[in-house]
């Protein structure tokens, strides 16, 4: 009898080493070259200005194919404007979105995401990215305030590269920045709380 167990157990660590050696976990660094968040916002009577930031990891655990757990840094030093006419208007808009009226870039120079989990997502609609295949969960560092949020992305992991694509709203003022939200103000002078994030990400195997 005892001779049987032993051999059971055996079994059952040989089965459970195999498993772990058959899920491969692999980390992803993301090419800063390329990775970045396209952000707009908008006042009150719907004029908008749009632009990029930069998105940084050196930490995105990938095991079994799917992204499993990781952290994004977004530098507010990279922050750059599209549309306005001028490169004196375009840096006059980046210096006071740096300052202490939105991101206080000099308190808070970075913006931090960690991802808390990844689910599979089936879903469509108004703002989901076309294919989107994943639910991404985590917590949003900013202004030393973290929130959780969640978005559906496009997730593709193909041999030693990465891609995810995403879109998501985020309300300004749960971090605190409040500046020209005051309903008093005529709609040229309000932003909105919400603003529009469309993440373009790209890495490799490290």
């Amino acid at each position: 009898m005892k001779k049987q167990l032993l051999t059971l157990l055996a079994l059952i660590s040989i089965g459970f080493s195999c498993t772990d050696h058959d899920v491969e976990t692999t980390n992803y660094k993301l090419d800063e070259a390329i990775s970045i968040a396209e952000w707009k916002g908008y006042l009150r009577n719907e004029y908008f200005n749009e632009g990029s930031i930069a998105i940084k990891s050196e930490s995105l655990i990938i095991r079994d194919g799917k992204v499993q757990s990781g952290s994004f840094t977004i530098p507010i030093a990279s922050i750059v404007n599209f549309n306005l006419p001028t490169e004196e208007l375009k840096q006059t808009l980046v210096h006071h979105l740096q300052s202490a009226d939105f991101f206080n870039m000099a308190l808070h120079p970075e913006v931090k995401f960690n991802i808390t989990g990844v689910a599979p997502y089936t879903g469509t609609g108004e703002g989901v990215i076309a294919g989107a295949n994943q639910l991404v969960n985590g917590n949003l560092t900013m202004l030393g305030i973290t929130h959780s949020i969640s978005f559906p992305a496009r997730i593709e992991v193909n041999g030693s590269n990465l891609k995810v694509e995403g879109k998501l709203k985020i309300d300004r003022t749960k971090w605190g920045i409040t500046y020209a939200t005051d309903p008093a103000l005529p709609d040229d002078a309000v932003i909105k709380n919400e603003i529009d994030l469309h993440l373009k990400l790209a890495g490799n195997k490290l």
